[in-house]
């Protein structure tokens, strides 16, 4: 089989070398020539240098693979293909889109008879190694066109990667994954801050973090992660206490707003992402002052050079 990835970062490129290693021939293009370069010379993966030089290097049925942002990047790479592919080609979209945005996406390549494929993909840094959760959505002919690359990038040709529905099943499906791994996250952090905090206990939060890996109902890939982590360094003060959010635990709670499906945990740990961000305090600020207001409670002042 032979496919085009068009962005080739961190997962981009990871997967093209996975593929590569796996027997898949993949042509590569990128915006920064110097990555198409290095996986070129590095893992054997034909270069291409622009959108048409993509598609002149395929034979029909062409696979056209997008790693990119989610939104305006991805729109406008979708648009150009739509002018360049054939009826019976294929656009596959692995990265974090919004379902909606599949949906149109969908229709618009339907429209001209070019298939279309929604990945939801995990597996971040480590894929390479492990391989790729792959969650699609697409027709059983779309599907089957791009299986023997599936089989390649999960973690074992039989498991790890599957059809979860039509067009915009997959991404939905990596949405909802992404929410829920927001409140994993967030119940891990405040579970082993509430260690650290009884402090006359003494408690090593590697040693219980790596106990707890061992036969443990909270045993999970991410606190291998964190037990790891917390080998290196548990004071952790060189990290600043920031979370950015992506754009899917936002949408998971606006699903579940739209669903009026209960999800406080996946919503309540996007608030605290959003909190974390907050440079200005501007609420706790309201709050101080009406507390004063109504109760006569003391404001603190703001030291000068002080920066919180």
């Amino acid at each position: 089989m032979r496919l085009a990835m068009i962005g080739l970062g961190r997962m981009g490129g990871n997967m093209t070398r996975r593929l590569l290693r796996g027997g898949i021939e993949v042509v590569g293009y990128n915006r920064s020539p110097q990555i198409v370069e290095k996986l070129a010379q590095e893992e054997g993966m034909v270069p291409a240098a622009s959108l048409e030089d993509v598609v002149g290097k395929l034979e029909p049925p062409r696979v056209v693979w997008l790693m990119l942002p989610a939104g305006s990047v991805t729109q406008s790479h979708i648009e150009q293909l739509a002018e360049l592919l054939d009826a019976g080609d294929l656009v596959v979209d692995g990265g974090n889109a919004n379902y909606h945005d599949s949906l149109r996406r969908g229709e618009l390549l339907r429209s001209r008879d070019i298939h279309f494929v929604d990945a939801g993909t995990s597996g971040g840094i480590w894929g390479l190694e492990n391989g790729y959760c792959l969650m699609v959505g697409g027709t059983p002919e779309a599907v089957a066109l791009l299986e023997p690359a599936l089989r390649v990038l999960a973690p074992a040709p039989d498991r790890g990667w599957a059809h979860v529905g039509p067009v915009g099943a997959g991404h939905f499906t990596k949405m909802i994954h992404n929410g829920i791994e927001y409140g994993m996250m967030q119940a891990l952090a405040e579970g082993l801050a509430l260690l650290r905090g009884r402090e006359e206990f003494g408690i090593d939060l590697a040693q219980v973090s790596e106990l707890w890996r061992h036969g443990s109902v909270v045993r999970s890939w991410l606190l291998d992660l964190t037990a790891e982590a917390l080998k290196q360094d548990q004071a952790l003060e060189e990290v600043a206490p920031v979370v950015p959010d992506s754009g899917e635990g936002r949408w998971t709670a606006i699903e579940a707003i739209e669903q009026g499906t209960a999800a406080p945990v996946i919503s309540l740990a996007l608030a605290m992402r959003f909190a974390s961000q907050d440079r200005e305090g501007y609420p706790y600020k309201l709050l101080a002052m009406m507390r004063n207001a109504f109760g006569g409670h003391e404001v603190i002042r703001r030291e000068p050079g002080d920066g919180r």
